[in-house]
């Protein structure tokens, strides 16, 4: 590579770690935006401050693991059913506004929910215990709308004062949803649900099906409906969102008997899957009863293992630091520059993705910066034994690059198959090392490769690479 392309290449490389470190730390940075826009009237926009998604261990809240009852399900539908499970509780937890809620499936059977932030395990069981319920809504008539619409503004004139709220006649009226009202249709009366095709247009189309006695009350409600919509809630929501203050209600187009029908006009293969797998929740008996294993960290004891976790981590850094300084010398120094490089890179990608770190992920982390100085020991090794045989500075880079790769190769593909290994088979806390672990040793590769090889090529052609001393 040129001298131009080096000095290229090393321009590219402080770009990226300074766009890095701001990133991770905007801070600063937003600080002195604030200044130059006071200073110049301008209105530079800041970037966004937010934190790292840290998991309980590091923030705190509450944890429960469920055993599902699967006996009455086929085993054919099972995972279908743990999905569904999974999906109505997410969406139950995300209604009490719940931070960065994790709801994952463990084996074939159970089921893990992490509330970040959470203090009350009562609280949290009560919400996650519930059982689905599915609803169908049939519209009021436009007399009845207007007379909740006019009962809803009255109670929001009254400025939320309980006490002049009651004072209201009928005041209750005014919790009613404006546009439906229930109908005897739910849970209780539905089969299930099912995805087709249109054999003419290949549209996606919702089958569903209600028991024997379902099918009658289905056949009442579409007779004296028809052009009317029939809203579907879920728990209370809209099985889909739709829109602000909307709901999902497909249009009956005529009198259905025998407790079949279909839906269609669906925008989308994906939300199609969405409203059968949510439709199916409501008909699923899958009941998951009290937690097997509950667990809370307070923030306190997350605070502690967080800074420790830092200060453990800040402390291997500067030993390795230390070590490269005093055992390779300017390569060292290089390789540990490279490393801080390696660092910010790397916490700016997990921010970017959104990697919620626990202790075991920062403990992946940890590994992979020592892969990344294990690739630069081999390089320096390999370089050494080129100036040994009288070859020249730049040629001795080269070559101890290019002898040094197959080695690095193969150690870190070998690493990577066992972290993806653990990704797909390990439980929560093993895909949190396996995911840094490889983001690590991916990113690794390409600062020890590219990064510290840029570094080194500096010094070709300058009085320093003919200073012995600090290169053997």
């Amino acid at each position: 590579m040129s001298r131009k392309n080096t000095v290229w290449s090393l321009f590219f490389i402080i770009i990226l770690a300074v766009a890095a470190g701001f990133f991770c730390f905007p801070k600063h940075l937003n600080q002195g935006i604030g200044w130059i826009n006071e200073t110049t009237g301008l209105n530079i926009s800041k970037i966004s401050e937010e934190d790292f998604r840290l998991g309980l261990d590091l923030k705190g809240g509450v944890r429960l693991e469920y055993q599902a009852d699967l006996e009455q399900i086929e085993p054919e539908d099972k995972a279908n059913a743990m999905e569904g499970l999974r999906d109505v509780i997410e969406r139950r937890i995300n209604i009490f506004g719940v931070a960065e809620p994790q709801v994952i499936v463990s084996g074939n059977s159970r089921l893990m929910v992490e509330l970040p932030g959470v203090e009350d395990i009562e609280e949290a069981k009560e919400w996650i215990g519930q059982t689905p319920w599915l609803e169908f809504l049939e519209e009021r008539e436009q007399e009845e709308s207007d007379k909740i619409i006019e009962k809803i503004k009255e109670v929001q004139e009254a400025g939320g004062e309980f006490e002049k709220i009651q004072e209201i006649e009928d005041w209750q009226m005014a919790l009613e949803n404006p546009y439906y009202k229930k109908t005897d249709l739910n849970s209780r009366y539905f089969k299930k649900a099912s995805l087709n095709y249109d054999q003419t247009s290949n549209d996606p189309i919702i089958e569903i099906e209600f028991n024997e006695e379902g099918s009658e009350v289905f056949e009442q409600i579409t007779e004296r409906n028809v052009g009317k919509t029939l809203a579907i809630m879920l728990d209370n929501r809209s099985i889909i969102d739709v829109g602000e203050g909307m709901v999902y209600a497909p249009r009956i187009n005529e009198k259905i008997e025998g407790g079949r029908a279909i839906i269609t006009g669906q925008r989308d293969i994906k939300e199609a899957k969405t409203i059968v797998l949510r439709l199916n929740q409501g008909a699923l008996p899958v009941q998951i009863g009290e937690p097997i294993s509950e667990s809370k960290i307070g923030p306190t004891l997350g605070k502690i293992s967080l800074e420790d976790t830092l200060k453990a981590g800040l402390l291997g850094f500067a030993l390795i630091f230390v070590f490269m300084v005093l055992y390779y010398r300017l390569p060292g120094l290089l390789a540990s520059l490279a490393l801080a490089f390696y660092a910010f890179l790397l916490l700016a990608i997990f921010k970017m993705i959104s990697v919620t770190l626990t202790l075991a992920g920062i403990g992946g982390v940890i590994l992979s910066i020592g892969m990344a100085v294990d690739a630069n020991i081999l390089i320096f090794t390999r370089m050494n034994e080129e100036l040994k045989q009288g070859k020249s500075f730049g040629q001795s880079v080269e070559e101890g690059f290019n002898r040094a790769w197959p080695a690095i190769r193969d150690g870190n593909a070998t690493t990577l198959l066992v972290g993806f290994i653990l990704l797909f088979l390990g439980t929560s806390f093993v895909k949190g090392f396996a995911t840094t672990l490889n983001i690590g040793i991916l990113l690794s590769m390409f600062t020890a490769i590219v990064v510290t090889r840029t570094f080194l090529r500096l010094f070709i052609g300058t009085r320093l690479e003919k200073i012995t001393w600090l290169w053997k």
